[in-house]
């Protein structure tokens, strides 16, 4: 079930576009963004070299959405160090658009570049949410139910219960906004649905969960539940969380080509399948992670969607698009409340493990 939640701000929302990023840069990054810019009405601070933006602009209709270029001379490369870049390169792109959110300038960020900067660089420079430990990257996967969350996807590989703890409030908090759920089922990833089925962590995390007040914690749920929507947010460590995702990837791409290569294996099939064109485009869309375009990185001080270094602009265009909806519906603002609210029996699961 789906619910409304009425926008909260009066203003367009201002999203910084790490422009540099990505393994197609400017050519993909661009054209995506001002698509999902149009149709959410917000603006777009585009960061990076000018030289290199500038003349994808020339190539593109950019009326009807107010936009500024922001100079950023050094570019985060896929091959250096998270760390290095935060310590060396303050002038690259994606350290400039953080500063951006930091100060104000703008209310959220979209970077399709070194993912591992990503988290970092917004770690240090934006800050993390008061009595949020770690941080958690969210993956909306597709579902029956219009999509799961999942979390964490690779923030953190390893964690703590009180970790998972608050990734269920986070993830929760996301579902109810972004996703526009009612009351969202909450569950731990694990490999058996009974109580105490797991390895230590999900049974300390199970103990922390099932008694906080805040969340509709249904217990522990297995990787087939991932897809049928009978859970809206599930939580896990990032190495769980980035080998699902991996798989479900995987999964999507291996089983459309499957399709694809047995609808085209006989002339019967080849009829069968224009009959069903329609269906098939739906399958299509239904599986394409691009559908989503970002993971949303919660538990900072602001709006930061981390893409695919492969996406291409529908993907970017759907991140632009969820970080509009994450800033109108003032997720954050929720998110803050939430974890402070179960302050207290966060600080007891640490104290206790």
């Amino acid at each position: 079930m789906e619910q409304q939640i009425i926008r909260t701000i009066s203003r367009p929302p201002r999203i910084a576009v790490d422009v540099m990023g990505g393994d197609f840069g400017p050519s993909v990054v661009i054209p995506g963004a001002f698509a999902g810019a149009r149709e959410c009405a917000c603006s777009l601070l585009l960061v990076g070299r000018k030289e290199a933006i500038e003349p994808e602009l020339a190539g593109i209709n950019t009326a009807g959405v107010n936009y500024e270029l922001i100079a950023a001379s050094e570019v985060a490369e896929m091959h250096e160090k998270p760390s290095d870049i935060l310590r060396r390169k303050k002038d690259s792109s994606i350290q400039v658009a953080c500063r951006l959110v930091k100060e104000g300038a703008a209310d959220g960020l979209v970077s399709p570049g070194h993912s591992g900067a990503t988290v970092a660089c917004s770690m240090f420079i934006i800050g993390r949410i008061p009595g949020v430990e770690r941080l958690g990257l969210a993956s909306i996967l597709p579902s029956e139910n219009n999509g799961t969350v999942l979390l964490d996807v690779g923030a953190n590989v390893d964690c703590r219960p009180h970790h998972l703890f608050q990734f269920g409030l986070m993830g929760s908090t996301l579902a109810q906004t972004v996703l526009g759920r009612v009351n969202p089922k909450v569950g731990i990833l694990s490999i058996g649905e009974e109580e105490g089925k797991g390895n230590l962590l999900v049974k300390d995390a199970y103990e922390i969960l099932k008694m906080a007040q805040q969340i509709n914690f249904v217990g522990n749920v297995e990787g087939r539940d991932v897809f049928t929507g009978d859970v809206d947010v599930m939580v896990c460590d990032g190495f769980v969380g980035n080998v699902a995702l991996k798989l479900a990837e995987g999964l999507g791409s291996s089983l459309t080509r499957m399709l694809k290569k047995a609808l085209l294996s006989s002339l019967r099939a080849k009829m069968g399948s224009l009959m069903a064109k329609g269906a098939l485009k739906n399958f299509a869309q239904f599986v394409d992670y691009a559908e989503y375009g970002g993971a949303p990185l919660l538990g900072l001080k602001g709006v930061v969607m981390v893409c695919h270094g492969k996406s291409n602009s529908k993907a970017i265009h759907s991140a632009v698009k969820m970080a509009a909806r994450y800033i109108e519906r003032d997720t954050n603002t929720l998110m803050v409340k939430a974890i402070s609210a179960n302050e207290e029996l966060a600080l007891y699961g640490k104290a206790t493990k």
